[in-house]
């Protein structure tokens, strides 16, 4: 696939910015400005500031010389990065790679490549991100090319068509002057000193003369510019490797059309997810609203799956809480989180149906998706001694254990995360409490089986353990509690309640 990139040059990022806020500002000329060595600089000028012959690094003081009523706003170190990343964030609905323009920090650039059809093609495409700015307050001039560079330096300095033919970027950058190659001010100086005054000037010349002359940062620009040197744009947001996008000709606003919408994007990833022997774990669909609001919703599955079926019921779950306003215009399907799917081996009879059988699992996601993931746990056996840390969390519901489960001695059917004290009462050395208080509640105990001595691991501590007891009091409650410490040995023994049976 041929990569394509889009340039968006804001031409008055802060002004803009400021009369979308301040709109009553449009009739006053009025500037941004910051202290620089004792002077207040000028950092952003208006339209009609700059119509009054106010510049970007005059004088504040000289500026309201020669422009009456000028009003003169404090800067901030930093607003225009803060603004580009939220504008940035906003157009990831036209790419999934945003980058900031960090050079000369008024625009962004897109990797369009794959995008562009869902606008009806590239001139479409650049139409809407200009119509919608616009419609924001934006001033802002695009261009794409085959490379950042080419896409930048049209944007910038292009004066015939944003829309540069694929392997025709070279021969757009031909007339354009050297500051269309983001260079420094001083080789631009030395540039214009040598009578250099269009980038054919030079563009021909041997790449050892031009080293020599201006230094290896011009030869890199001219080499991202034409091609021969890739550029890597630092995106806002990670890309997700597996990604589908489908643009509406018209806004969805019905439930029906969004159920169409999901069954379509599914189909698309899943077939690719299958391709690759990939499942989904997590899914996030993206709904842009034509009001500018993103709406989200996800999904999760308990094992890698590409049941097209069985994540759309997931989604529809999800449907209702999709508020569409007045319609969604974009809809992309993320899915951060894959896994290799695994292939059951047939079986002529199935012994124990359970967590490896598929409709289990579909089950638990279906209930996941109503009541949340998060009180859906499963738990396999660690290799520890001391119950608390004797359990895993799975990772998933095709995880195996690496330990067997225990199952020589009885243990709780609730255990507590941590062990809570208890006083008791009991005869020593080695008997069961004779009651025991909890909360504030005491407990007459009737029946005791006793004690298991468990201890910690010995590269730990090797000295310390538990001796646990089972009892039940007069209601017929049964418990787990143990003694911790040896008895004789002045307040070194202390009684917890671990786990209550059933």
């Amino acid at each position: 696939m041929q990569r394509r990139f889009v340039s968006i040059w804001f031409r008055q990022l802060l002004s803009d910015w400021q009369l979308i806020r301040r709109p009553e500002l449009s009739g006053v000329p009025f500037v941004f400005a910051a202290p620089d060595h004792g002077r207040m600089m000028i950092t952003a000028v208006s339209r009609l500031a700059h119509g009054f012959g106010v510049e970007v690094g005059m004088r504040a003081a000289d500026a309201k010389a020669i422009c009456p009523g000028l009003e003169v706003l404090d800067d901030k170190p930093g607003r225009p990065k803060k603004l580009l990343k939220g504008l940035g964030e906003w157009c990831v609905r036209y790419s999934p790679i945003v980058a900031i323009d960090e050079f000369a920090m008024d625009g962004l650039l897109l990797e369009a490549s794959g995008c562009s059809h869902l606008w009806g093609g590239e001139r479409g495409y650049l139409k809407e991100i200009v119509s919608r700015l616009k419609s924001k307050g934006y001033s802002v001039r695009v261009a794409i090319a085959d490379t950042p560079g080419a896409a930048w330096a049209v944007s910038h300095y292009g004066t015939v068509t944003p829309l540069i033919p694929a392997g025709a970027h070279v021969d757009a950058l031909l007339n354009l002057v050297p500051d269309a190659l983001r260079l420094d001010e001083t080789v631009l100086a030395k540039l214009r000193k040598l009578g250099f005054y269009q980038i054919k000037s030079f563009i021909g010349m041997p790449r050892s003369v031009l080293r020599r002359r201006f230094g290896d940062g011009f030869l890199l620009r001219l080499a991202q510019a034409i091609g021969t040197e890739n550029e890597v744009l630092i995106p806002l947001q990670l890309p997700v490797a597996f990604s589908e996008r489908l643009a509406c000709l018209e806004p969805i606003k019905t439930r029906n059309g969004i159920e169409i919408v999901i069954n379509k994007l599914l189909e698309k990833l899943c077939k690719r997810m299958q391709g690759e022997g990939k499942g989904i774990r997590s899914a996030v669909l993206t709904c842009y609203r034509i009001d500018g609001k993103v709406v989200q919703v996800d999904i999760g599955t308990s094992g890698a799956s590409h049941d097209i079926r069985h994540l759309f019921k997931l989604f529809q779950l999800k449907i209702d809480q999709i508020r569409p306003a007045l319609g969604i215009e974009l809809f992309v399907l993320d899915a951060p989180k894959v896994d290799d799917v695994e292939v059951p081996q047939e079986e002529m009879w199935t012994s124990k149906p359970g967590l490896d059988d598929k409709s289990v699992i579909k089950l638990l996601d279906r209930v996941a998706g109503k009541v949340g993931f998060q009180v859906i746990q499963r738990y396999l056996p660690a290799k520890r001694y001391w119950p608390e840390r004797s359990i895993l969390k799975a990772v998933s519901v095709t995880e195996k254990p690496t330990a067997p489960w225990r199952i020589d001695k009885p243990r709780p059917t609730e255990l507590l995360k941590t062990p809570a004290p208890i006083e008791v009462m009991a005869i020593i050395p080695d008997h069961p409490p004779k009651f025991f208080i909890y909360k504030g509640v005491r407990h007459i105990v009737t029946k005791a089986d006793g004690p298991e001595r468990i201890a910690r691991e010995w590269w730990l501590d090797q000295g310390e353990h538990r001796d646990y007891y089972q009892v039940e009091d007069e209601l017929g409650g049964r418990y787990w509690l143990f003694r911790s410490g040896h008895y004789g040995v002045e307040n070194k023994y202390k009684w917890f309640i671990h786990g209550f049976f059933a």
